[in-house]
């Protein structure tokens, strides 16, 4: 007869009531999550979208635009708050395809910013952060790997300026296509009545949102590496990260669902920082990520049928399916600088603090300051 299983903390048998206390634990603190992401995103963007809506209408250059896109995501987080200002800029005529592609490309950089700046949680406790790091970085380098070499060919010869107008043409007018994301249902009335309890101080809400993300993933940490870490292994191991395929479709399906590839990708971070996954299996899950969170505005394009709209929808669809066909093959050499930068914060974890400050504001402004 096999032997009950055991707690490897306490060494007792947990009981079948505790396990589902943690589990809903666990829902409930992912849930908070989930809203502290929300709720950060609102805050910033209450804060910065006006700023973030002038820097990209004066852009002059495209190499500037692809500053203009990190800097103004960077702010709001919110790369689809930036898609949809150049929508209307490119509908407009106020703003060319031309200069709207590098801003795309800058903007799927700026994104990542998010789950960086999620594994800061870990900060106190040095392997956990350093793999927790890793996990998050794997978004920004790989997006920062995909530009270098996309925008060079972009800029000499347009390709998805090209190939994104020839389609937009053929498909607009198709319109009726509407979808209401499953995570916006559940996390927007509670972070609109937390804004509206704040009086719209954002600053008061962006404090809230931190205090949710810290309190929600310390949490999380703690019941993941409790009773139920055997069965998340058996889940994510034999399961859901069974095979890069598998990984990729998830958070390509994920994404497209709930609408945010920052929560699916920050999500992750926890479960890396904990040991339970590696950067290798992370790796075509956030590519699945980055290609789910193209159909929301690509619906949304197709539902208006504006030409214009549906140009920037398949400029960002398309950014994200050749930087997969360039690096996933050669992954070796985003997961490399991945793992190198986070050898390098295990060693001074201020380094991080001065990856996320120079890569996703200084760098950006200086470029915009001086070249616009």
């Amino acid at each position: 007869m096999d032997e009950p299983r055991t707690d490897r903390a306490t060494g007792r048998v947990p009981s079948p009531l505790m396990g589902l206390l943690k589990v809903a634990a666990v829902l409930f603190f992912l849930y908070l999550f989930m809203l502290s992401i929300k709720l950060m995103g609102s805050s910033l963007k209450g804060f910065g979208e006006g700023f973030a809506e002038s820097l990209v209408a004066g852009t002059k250059s495209p190499i500037v635009g692809l500053f203009v896109g990190i800097l103004a995501t960077s702010i709001i987080q919110s790369s689809s708050c930036v898609t949809s200002m150049l929508v209307a800029l490119v509908a407009t005529g106020t703003l060319s395809l031309n200069l709207a592609v590098p801003i795309v490309l800058g903007a799927n950089i700026g994104t990542t910013i998010t789950n960086t700046l999620v594994s800061l949680s870990h900060i106190t406790r040095r392997e956990e952060f350093h793999r927790a790091l890793a996990g998050a970085t794997v978004h920004d380098i790989f997006n920062i790997c995909a530009v270098v070499v996309i925008l060079p060919l972009e800029y000499l010869f347009h390709p998805l300026e090209r190939l994104a107008s020839w389609l937009a043409g053929l498909s607009s007018g198709g319109g009726g296509f509407t979808f209401m994301s499953p995570l916006n249902a559940l996390t927007d009335p509670v972070r609109d009545q937390l804004i509206a309890l704040t009086g719209e101080t954002y600053w008061l809400a962006l404090v809230i949102s931190l205090l949710l993300l810290f309190v929600s993933l310390r949490y999380l940490v703690k019941l993941i590496r409790s009773l139920l870490i055997e069965r998340f292994e058996r889940v994510l191991h034999g399961y859901l990260f069974k095979t890069p395929l598998r990984a990729f479709i998830l958070g390509m399906l994920f994404t497209a669902v709930v609408q945010s590839s920052s929560v699916t990708t920050s999500m992750i971070i926890p479960l890396v920082g904990a040991g339970l996954l590696t950067v290798e299996q992370v790796f075509p899950y956030t590519l699945g990520a980055n290609v789910g969170t193209t159909v929301t505005s690509l619906l949304a394009a197709l539902a208006a049928g504006e030409p214009a709209g549906l140009a920037v929808a398949y400029v960002h669809m398309f950014f994200n399916v050749f930087g997969i066909a360039v690096f996933y093959p050669l992954r070796v050499a985003p997961l490399t600088l991945v793992k190198k930068l986070a050898d390098l914060v295990r060693k001074n974890r201020a380094i991080a603090i001065a990856f996320i400050a120079v890569s996703f504001f200084v760098i950006p402004a200086l470029v915009i300051f001086v070249f616009n």
